[in-house]
This record gives C-alpha cells, structure tokens and sequence, in this order.
C-alpha cells in the first residue's frame, strides 16, 4: 500500500489504498488543491483505492488555465492508469461539475457518483447568476492585489476548520488559485448538467451542506433527474462541506459505496 498524500514522483497526483479495491476518483472544486480531499483519503485508503488528481490551473498544474476538456482527459488518463478501469467519482462544487460531465461522456468507466455543491443548473436565470459572479470574480481577482487578498481571505478559512495540523498545512501548502473561480465560468454556463446526469445509469448520491443555500434549491430536481439518485444533507455546514465536518461527509461516501455500488457489482 502506498503512502497517502505523497506523489510518487506522479505529477499533482495522490494515491493510495490497495490496487484492487474499489476505486474512487476525488475532483476538488475551484481554488483549491487535491489537497482538499485528504480527510477522505485518510479515512478510505485502508479498503478503497483512492485518487486525487489536480485539476487544470491549480497545484502543480497551476501553470494551466481550467477547460473542461482538458479537465475530462485529465481524469480519463488518471482512471486509466490507477484503477482497473473504473471508478467512483466523488466531484465537489467545479469539481461535481467535471464528474458528470465525464459520467455522461463515459458512463461505463463510472461505478457511482458524489455530487457536492453543484445541484445548480448553470442554464436560464441560473446562467445569468453564474455569467455575474464569474465576472465580478474575474474583475476582483485581475489585479495581484486582488488575488492576494482572496488568498488570505482563502488561508484564513482553512485553519478556522477543526483540521489536524499536517492536513491543514498540506492545504495551504499547495496554494489556492482564486482566479479559476472565474476562468472556469465560460466552460460551465449554458450547460444542462442536469440533462446530462439523466443519462448516466448508476446511482447518485447529492451530498450538500445544510447551508449551502443556492445549491440546496435545486438538489431535489438534480436527483429527480438521476437514473438512482437521493438526497442526503450534512447538518450546520456550508459549500465544502466535506472540510467543515469530514468524518461524517467521509462516512456518508462509504456508506453509499457499499448499500449502492458494492451491490449491484
């Protein structure tokens, strides 16, 4: 078994756990890292073989700017070359975003999906939404200043979470990337992800915080639209949720792994 939350010498790669495990893929919304994903590495890798890969224009790949595309290959390669094939994706706010994207694309290389943050559809007036924020993002992020302030504004958060200290440095050592908030805009506005999600066969599980407002409004339509899909809610937190309560968000990924994927294999 490898040793979580190092490289290997693979380039913005995390992967541990055994090799013929249960495969499950993490994607890390905007800003941060795969380093968002240790709680749940930590609390899987003894039965699951987990993965993190960094998205375009974050960690290591920070030089890159976020495109779906480039996203969906990324993923495709990591599944191909750390897992037997397939894999569970556990996608959180952009993140959610790029697993049903690449469920939809690739439905028979997903064994099930975890969609955190990303029950808004970014179509119609929620399109309109995400054209405003991503610009002001765009605008408020352009100038260095801007960008420093978000990233203080960034740090400040994580060690606010009640996070053991190498996790908490491992976080912030990988950086966070506030301008990816906003350049991710354009490859997620006017996309039905949620006409998208209702071509994928597997089961789906919309894990939200309880305050995650805008997101909430439309989990229920989002898991309507899903082949199999339910709801579950992680009382008293918000957007990233899987920081802000991480036993218990890692607990319901396992659960869901073995009453709804283990089980239909």
């Amino acid at each position: 078994m490898e040793r979580l939350g190092v490289d290997s010498g693979r380039s913005g790669i995390d992967v541990a756990g055994p090799e013929d495990g249960q495969a499950i893929v993490f994607v890390h919304g905007a800003m941060f890292t795969r380093k968002l994903w240790l709680p749940q590495l930590a609390g899987l890798e003894n039965e699951y073989r987990v993965v993190a890969p960094d998205l375009p224009g974050h960690g290591v790949r920070s030089h890159e700017t976020f495109r779906m595309d480039p996203a969906i290959d990324l993923l495709e390669s990591v599944i191909d070359e750390y897992t037997d094939g397939s894999a569970v994706l556990v996608g959180l706010s952009l993140g959610g975003y790029v697993a049903t994207e690449y469920a939809y694309r690739n439905p028979e290389e997903v064994d099930g999906l975890v969609l955190t943050g990303c029950s808004a559809n970014p179509v119609g007036g929620m399109a309109m939404l995400t054209r405003a924020v991503g610009g002001l993002s765009r605008l408020a992020t352009k100038p260095d200043v801007g960008c420093r302030a978000v990233e203080r504004l960034g740090y400040r958060w994580v060690r606010n979470r009640d996070l053991p200290e190498d996790v908490e440095a491992a976080i912030i050592d990988a950086g966070i990337y506030p301008r990816e908030f906003g350049r991710a805009d354009p490859d997620i506005r006017d996309e039905d992800f949620r006409a998208k999600l209702s071509t994928y066969s597997g089961s789906t599980l919309i894990l939200n915080g309880e305050h995650d407002k805008i997101m909430r409004r439309g989990e229920r339509k989002h898991a309507a639209a899903a082949v199999d899909g339910r709801i579950e809610v992680l009382a008293d937190v918000g957007h990233i949720c899987n920081l802000h309560r991480p036993q218990t968000y890692t607990s319901r990924v396992h659960n869901f792994i073995r009453r709804r994927v283990e089980q239909l294999q």
